[in-house]
């Protein structure tokens, strides 16, 4: 069948950062090789509605995203809460110096992480709440803009702004955190 074949060469590429993203959502392996199957079996069935033309990566964000929120998300009976408005506006360039920083042509982002390692960065991304770690894993992982972010994840870009800030907001505030437990940063 043609449509077999042509959605085989175009939306097989895409599986490995598909299993990359599945997995930041669920935390599990497991979970993330049965999400993008189901991801992959639903692209499947809803491909003759895919416009010829359009992101098909996008598309099977969309979907995969979809799926997540559906399927693994369900299973708690109601979505988290988070509390993240006491979190500072520049938390991080605060505590780390700010203009001493910005002065030696850095910033504060490239401070910190310059202090952290990969492991210590995933765990401070995967103690986000899901609707902001989603937004920012979408646009500062995957590299998708705010407004295939809002198509994908079916919201306002609005939404998606207001997640991306709040989220790297809280994700400030987690690394700050982590590196004072660990003496990566000391107090200003």
């Amino acid at each position: 069948m043609a449509d077999q074949a042509t959605f085989s060469n175009l939306a097989m590429e895409y599986m490995p950062a598909l299993y990359t993203a599945a997995l930041r959502m669920t935390r599990n392996p497991a979970d993330a090789e049965d999400l993008v199957q189901e991801t992959y079996l639903k692209a499947y069935r809803a491909f003759a509605t895919f416009q010829s033309g359009t992101n098909l990566k996008a598309w099977l964000y969309r979907i995969l995203t979809n799926t997540f929120i559906n399927s693994y998300r369900s299973k708690k009976r109601r979505p988290e809460q988070a509390d993240v408005e006491d979190v500072e506006e520049l938390y991080l360039y605060h505590r780390l110096g700010g203009l001493e920083a910005a002065a030696a042509g850095r910033s504060a982002e490239d401070e910190v992480l310059d202090r952290f390692t990969d492991d210590e960065v995933k765990s401070a991304l995967e103690s986000l709440p899901d609707q902001f770690r989603m937004a920012v894993l979408l646009a500062d992982v995957e590299g998708f803009s705010y407004k295939e972010i809002a198509e994908i994840l079916d919201v306002p870009i609005g939404t998606v702004m207001s997640r991306l800030h709040r989220g790297r907001r809280a994700l400030q505030k987690a690394l700050f955190e982590f590196g004072m437990d660990r003496g990566l940063v000391g107090e200003r």
